[in-house]
């Protein structure tokens, strides 16, 4: 019978823990390391990213232990032997750790996350930083294209029924940093603070043997300030029925099925024919970011988004990586390493960031030094923060400050960064004195 655990220590792959054992044989394990979790590039066509995840990484971190049941899964499955199991036992990660903050945009070769470690505390950390990361990061970023392709109308995350049920509640937090204002689901509200909205499906109309019972039923209950779904059957003859039952206070109607710019016209007249003028309309329905920019010119007030999001509208990874980039020699001296093969080359040293702007606070460039800080010309920006010292994690994760670091980042990105046209990335990656991976 499967059972459960508070402990993140084998959400890993077996290969990490194999890596540690050999690695404690060799005498490798106790070697200085620095660990990188970066993206080689972004998804095709794509201008720019969105970073998200960190925050749940570092609370998953804290709970990366290996107790009695986690150890005797272990021996069990004779995964690795007993001088590994006594080590992992102690297992209390006690490094440094740095990267981009939640919210914050970055680009090919941005060192997203950096990891300073013994080999061994490390490199057992690869699969729980990227499962998180990726996943997250994959989701800010497809919600900042929704975002600022529907401008000021907000946007609700409704995803949930159309993922994993932890997925849905990392996507809808990975969502509102990136300016989503609501989510349906109700364990992100309970556990991240987001905010949540909903009201009614069809089924709640089917239920009801007309469509008039089913709107009295919900105004009666939620109020007249409700929204109304009003496609079950005819939209003419729903809204008609909406406004007579909720009076012209309706607060919106929600439309869920076929032409969605000519309905929203269709139906914003119909409103306020009938004296409705302050209902708002809201649109569903399988949208994406090209979906809410052609509604651009439609009377539309918010979009509710699920399966587009919640799979990264295309690009449901962020293709990371965790690679070690440097590490001590025999005399204690940190190296640079990078791989070498085809196509999945790395480039070595610990690494800092910044972002390069125009006088004007334009973003020109993403700089990356290499074993030293790049230099700030005047007007850039240092990209990133300490998030682990000595293994204690310095602050708590805030959603708040996290959508507004996005839209100050998305902000100073030149204009083309915003065109949904397939297109090269906003800025270039530059490491400075090396070539770009």
């Amino acid at each position: 019978m499967a059972r459960t655990s508070s402990s993140t220590g084998l959400l890993t792959d077996h290969y990490e823990l194999t890596m540690l054992e050999a690695a404690l044989r060799s005498g490798a394990a106790g070697r200085r390391c620095v660990f990188e979790a970066f993206a080689r590039r972004l998804p095709d066509g794509r201008r720019y990213g969105v970073v998200a995840g960190s925050g749940r990484f570092l609370e998953a971190l804290q709970s990366f232990r290996f107790g009695e049941a986690e150890i005797e899964d272990l021996r069990a499955r004779h995964v690795v032997d007993e001088a590994t199991c006594d080590w992992l036992t102690g297992y209390r990660f006690s490094g440094d750790i740095s990267g981009y903050a939640e919210g914050e945009v970055y680009f090919p070769g941005s060192p997203v996350l950096v990891v300073e470690s013994t080999f061994a505390e490390g490199v057992v950390l690869e699969t729980l930083v990227l499962s998180i990361l990726n996943h997250d990061t994959a989701i800010a970023s497809a919600a900042s294209r929704m975002t600022a392709a529907a401008g000021d109308r907000p946007c609700i995350e409704m995803g949930s029924r159309r993922t994993h049920e932890e997925a849905a509640v990392a996507a809808a937090r990975a969502a509102y940093i990136a300016g989503f204002s609501t989510t349906s689901n109700l364990e992100a509200g309970r556990r991240y603070g987001v905010p949540t909205a909903g009201t009614a499906a069809h089924a709640f109309t089917l239920v009801h043997d007309t469509e008039r019972e089913a709107f009295e039923a919900q105004v009666a209950s939620l109020g007249p300030g409700t929204t109304l779904l009003v496609d079950t059957y005819d939209v003419t003859e729903g809204v008609r029925t909406a406004v007579d039952v909720a009076g012209t206070s309706l607060g919106a109607v929600r439309l869920d099925s076929g032409d969605l710019l000519e309905q929203a016209r269709q139906v914003r007249d119909q409103l306020d024919g009938l004296g409705a003028t302050g209902t708002r309309i809201v649109v569903t329905s399988d949208l994406d970011e090209y979906a809410i920019a052609a509604l651009a010119s439609a009377p539309v007030d918010a979009y509710g988004v699920g399966t587009q999001l919640v799979t990264g509208s295309g690009a449901p990874t962020a293709s990371m990586v965790y690679k070690l980039v440097s590490r001590s020699d025999d005399h204690g001296v940190m190296q640079p390493v990078e791989k070498r093969s085809a196509s999945k080359t790395s480039v070595g040293g610990r690494k800092w960031a910044l972002r390069r702007r125009s006088p004007d606070g334009v973003a020109e460039a993403e700089v990356v030094g290499i074993e030293e800080r790049p230099t700030d010309d005047g007007d850039d920006r240092a990209l990133m923060v300490d998030l682990v010292r000595d293994g204690q994690v310095l602050s708590p994760s805030d959603l708040a400050a996290a959508r507004e670091r996005h839209l100050a980042s998305r902000a100073e990105l030149p204009a083309s960064a915003l065109r949904l046209q397939r297109g090269d990335v906003a800025i270039p990656t530059v490491f400075e004195d090396r070539a770009t991976p």
